[in-house]
């Protein structure tokens, strides 16, 4: 638990460093606001002085100049609201690029050890929650410093003492709100937690709706969402008790300036020795000088609340580093050899390696059946050839080159993938087949429509390719759905394709139809499938049978 908090922080100062420069253009207008406030209360100090010593008509150009700088000040203050507005969402628009760059890097291998509800919550809630850091924060911390520090030399070249006092009432201020930040911080994070938790819960629900209605589970189950929200509600509540408690310092101290610099002009605001001018305008400057403390006290909620929200973005892993040896950016079709190398990999080292010490290698334009019971470890083999993990032990090769050093986009290109259940988007069918090529034309998508004969299908639609499907193929059976996803492959056009049970949950007829657009796919390319189907035997292709994670046996092509 120490070891994020330390995490957080450390992330936390770090984007406080990126976002400064976008911080610049408020943190100036903050400052010029102040120098117009510290002007409006020297025109205010003047009118009020004049009214005490019975010569309000000298008041009058003290009037026109109040005006002026109180305009001058509006609009100095909108000016630092647009540029905080424009900082924070520089800094968000970065940041939810960067962690979402990271969870594309990371693959499916980050659902093992995230749920998919709260990996959500964390590019959109968390990365929101950073408004405040990047929009408030920067430019209050860097206020609280700079602007005290004006308005106190203002008041030292009017009145010294009335300096002294306010430097002493400003040093009170952080002690105070240091308190009141231990409890902030720990209380963030708890609601955080809760809300991640009622995200996760909510889809996990939305997503077995139909189960939990034929179980007859839905009052149950609307109760215990109804616990996670109050639950929430009751962290927030806290959140907000100790951010009222940061005030508290800052207020006592502001009465107490007023009250020690309320006596010393006493004689002079009451027609005895001393300027009343002076007087008021130090008493005037007494909550200009709080002014940006008070805004510092507002944005340390910013940054507690940041806090508590970096922790699940501090704890996403970090983007792989660029190799540094030279990268396959090209490979020729029909041309790619698959070598496995005495490779180990371990998901979780209470339960033993998935793989362990397995080798074999693949021709060019050949295929390789992997077999073996469920868990033996043919999935893992494919994440590997996918590069969303690495091996722990062993290397993997294509074309004699590490897969390692094959940058990620090439790696990309090189590789077609179709699994059990293939993902589509809400959109049209043509804009799925698409998905692997945006750049292809219509005459392109319609041919792998036709090779994958998702083109038998969609002409008994009213649009055809153009008919739109719902989220997660919706609307489509699912042999349907996996020709859809053949037919990314064929338009892809990669001389490297793997397969993962991709005629799983479907009914004999149906697997019949898609093995033999598979078939027809696998003509030309280096094919590795894992299956253990009984009807996918007919794949022509050596066979590797893997038990516990190692080659049990191998036979040759059918």
């Amino acid at each position: 638990m120490q070891d994020s908090k330390t995490a957080a922080r450390a992330w936390t100062r770090q984007q406080t460093r990126l976002a400064r420069t976008q911080a610049i253009p408020a943190i100036g207008f903050g400052l010029a606001g102040l120098a117009a406030a510290a002007a409006q209360a020297g025109c205010v100090a003047r009118v009020l002085s004049t009214a005490l010593t019975g010569h309000p008509s000298d008041g009058t150009s003290a009037i026109a100049g109040f005006a002026v700088v109180a305009l001058l000040r509006s609009l100095l203050q909108i000016q630092a609201e647009r540029a905080g507005f424009k900082a924070g969402a520089a800094g968000r628009a970065r940041l939810r690029s960067d962690v979402f760059g990271r969870m594309l890097a990371a693959g499916p291998a980050l659902l093992r050890r995230s749920h998919s509800g709260e990996l959500a919550a964390t590019l959109v809630d968390r990365v929101e929650a950073l408004d405040g850091l990047f929009g408030r924060w920067i430019p209050a911390a860097f206020l609280a410093i700079l602007g005290p520090a004006l308005i106190c030399l203002v008041a030292l070249a009017v009145d010294p003492f009335a300096a002294l006092v306010l430097l002493l009432a400003g040093l009170v201020v952080p002690f105070g709100q240091a308190v009141a930040g231990l409890g902030a911080a720990s209380a963030s994070r708890s609601q955080f937690l809760a809300m991640a938790r009622l995200q996760a819960r909510f889809l996990d629900r939305i997503r077995g709706i139909a189960t939990i209605v034929l179980a007859g589970r839905t009052n149950e189950e609307a109760q215990a969402l109804a616990g996670a929200a109050a639950e929430l509600r009751q962290r927030t509540m806290r959140v907000l008790r100790v951010a009222f408690l940061s005030s508290a310092a800052l207020d006592c101290a502001m009465a107490g300036a007023l009250i020690v610099l309320a006596l010393h002009n006493r004689a002079a605001l009451t027609g005895g020795h001393g300027s009343p001018a002076r007087g008021l305008f130090s008493l005037l400057l007494v909550p200009e000088f709080f002014a940006p403390l008070r805004a510092f006290a507002a944005a340390y909620q910013d940054r507690i609340h940041a806090t508590g929200a970096a922790e699940a973005l501090a704890d996403l892993p970090a983007l792989p580093a660029p190799a540094l040896t030279s990268a396959i950016r090209t490979i020729e079709a029909r041309g790619v050899t698959v070598s496995f190398e005495r490779v180990r990999l371990v998901w979780d080292a209470s339960r033993g390696p998935a793989l362990d010490d397995l080798s074999f290698f693949i021709p060019p334009g050949e295929t390789l059946i992997l077999t073996g019971p469920s868990g033996a470890g043919k999935s893992s083999v494919l994440e590997l050839l996918l590069g969303f993990v690495r091996p722990d032990e062993g290397r993997i090769l294509l074309n004699g080159h590490d897969i390692a050093d094959i940058v990620p986009a090439a790696l990309s290109r090189l590789t077609a993938w179709i699994g059990q259940r293939p993902m589509l988007f809400a959109g049209t069918i043509a804009e799925n087949i698409a998905f692997a090529r945006p750049d292809a034309t219509p005459g392109e998508i319609a041919d792998a429509a036709r090779a994958a004969r998702v083109d038998a299908f969609a002409a008994g639609l009213p649009l055809g390719l153009e008919t739109p499907i719902g989220e997660a193929g919706h609307g489509l059976s699912g042999g349907q759905a996996q020709r859809v996803a053949i037919a990314r492959a064929f338009l892809k056009n990669a001389p490297l394709l793997l397969l993962d049970e991709p005629t799983a949950h479907l009914d004999p007829a149906t697997e019949a139809d898609v093995l033999a657009s598979l078939k027809r796919l696998a003509v030309g390319r280096t094919v590795l499938m894992a299956s253990h189907s009984a009807a996918a035997q007919s794949f022509s292709g050596r066979r590797l049978d893997l038990r516990h994670g190692r080659a049990a046996a191998a036979r040759g092509a059918a």
